[in-house]
């Protein structure tokens, strides 16, 4: 992996983490392994963040529908890692990635969880 790569990766997982961190009731932990960050509410995962210097992405909720049309126009955004294809999406450092984008991804996430 590249070094700016990597540096993407590190910002991306950095602006999840503190996306997450800023909403209210979130709870972190590694339930599950030690390589990944996992982010809750009510008890209920919204957020995983992978901790592997090699694929540095995060996993989160999303509607179908939405999740499809960002599959189709990013590249580096993928069916969810660890959980369901269809409601989860995995986002990793990629063109027209950003901070913001991301941010607004875990807030969504965040939502969807918090109302169900």
């Amino acid at each position: 992996m590249t070094k700016s790569k990597h540096t993407a990766g590190e910002r991306l997982q950095r602006a999840a983490r503190d996306a997450a961190g800023a909403l209210p009731g979130v709870s972190e932990g590694r339930p599950f392994v030690d390589s990944l960050d996992v982010y809750k509410v009510s008890n209920k995962v919204f957020l995983i963040v992978t901790d592997d210097p090699g694929n540095p992405i995060i996993t989160v909720k999303c509607e179908p529908e939405y999740g499809a049309v960002l599959q189709r126009g990013y590249a580096s955004i993928t069916p969810g890692r660890y959980l369901d294809k269809r409601h989860w999406i995995s986002v990793g450092p990629g063109e027209g990635v950003t901070e913001r984008m991301v941010a607004d991804a875990v807030q969504h996430s965040y939502d969807l969880v918090v109302a169900g």
